[in-house]
């Protein structure tokens, strides 16, 4: 709430109008590994000599990037293609508005609408050889998380088909969302003591698991262990994902049953995020419509799994955001 006083001298006069704007409003937003939304919401009540003006504003600016992959024919080179990260920005506004005093030629009442496309920015990115994904199912969602910097091993070898650890499979998401990592002072005198006796805080990465624990993203097997080279299961794997989108509230009431034919053997923990993502579309059952919560995910299959996440941030988030906060009341 806030207000602001103007005077306006009139024309041909030493007179002058105190002119009281009124506002009221708040700023609601959003960020992630794709881009972010802020949106502005504000009412205004406009007090003149005239009478009183009533504007309302709804201002959305979006910051987006989406991986577009540009296909190469090799000649004097040996790149077949590569993927680009191309990086865009809008603003769409809505304002409604109530004006009795208007001069004649105007409407006293209204809604206008205005849109602004930015020119967007292209950044070429290195795409990884893996010697074992030349015919596999998952290659373009895995060279996609290596290209984006989700996953970063320096290796030859993806190993498609091993598990994927605890410890990874975090890091990834949390970076999927751009999760703001826990600042370690630097007046410290002592070491810093890991929260699991199994985690190593001297590894680049350790700060997006003591973050994400931190937030309640994820736990530890354990109270003393967090199990990172342990295989991840189905049902871990998806109660990450939700959490970090922070939509595991979305679940109805306690009680409710998925539609899956082994709901029973669901984690009670898992149960809310589940139920979260198979509306969102991340994660759906076998041929035999189980999710079969407590099989391990090998390294391919989460890939496509983040995969799938990477791209409801990319373009169902932001609409889904945008729909809830500027469109309805």
């Amino acid at each position: 709430m806030g207000r602001k006083v103007y005077l306006k001298k009139e024309k041909n006069s030493k007179n002058t109008e105190t002119i009281t704007v009124f506002l009221n409003g708040k700023d609601v937003g959003y960020k992630n590994f794709w881009g972010a939304t802020e949106t502005q919401l504000l009412d205004f009540e406009i007090n003149t000599s005239k009478g009183t003006a009533y504007v309302t504003s709804k201002v959305s600016d979006s910051k987006s990037r989406t991986l577009q992959y540009e296909p190469n024919i090799p000649s004097f080179s040996s790149f077949v293609g590569g993927h680009s990260v191309i990086s865009s920005s809008n603003m769409i506004s809505e304002y409604n508005y109530n004006i009795p005093f208007a001069s004649s030629n105007i409407n006293s009442k209204g809604i206008i609408h205005l849109n602004q496309v930015n020119v967007p920015k292209i950044d070429r990115l290195i795409v990884p050889k893996f010697r074992d994904l030349s015919n596999h199912w998952a290659k373009s969602d895995i060279e996609k998380l290596y290209s984006l910097g989700i996953f970063d091993e320096s290796s030859q070898f993806f190993s498609p088909n091993t598990p994927m650890v605890r410890f990874q499979f975090t890091v990834g998401v949390l970076k999927a969302v751009n999760l703001r990592v826990l600042e370690e002072s630097k007046k410290k005198a002592t070491p810093k003591k890991a929260i699991f006796v199994d985690l190593d805080t001297k590894h680049p990465d350790y700060p997006y698991i003591e973050s994400a624990v931190e937030k309640g993203i994820i736990n530890g097997v354990n109270p003393n262990s967090f199990g990172p080279n342990q295989p991840i299961k189905r049902a871990q794997a998806v109660a990450i994902l939700v959490r970090a989108l922070g939509m595991e509230g979305r679940a109805p009431t306690p009680g409710f049953s998925t539609n899956y034919a082994d709901d029973k053997i669901i984690p009670a923990y898992a149960k809310d995020s589940v139920y979260v993502a198979t509306e969102l579309g991340l994660i759906n059952g076998d041929g035999n419509n189980r999710f079969n919560p407590n099989q391990p995910l090998t390294r391919a299959q989460s890939s496509a799994m983040i995969s799938r996440f990477l791209a409801f941030l990319e373009s169902d988030l932001k609409q889904n955001y945008r729909d809830d906060m500027l469109f309805f009341d």
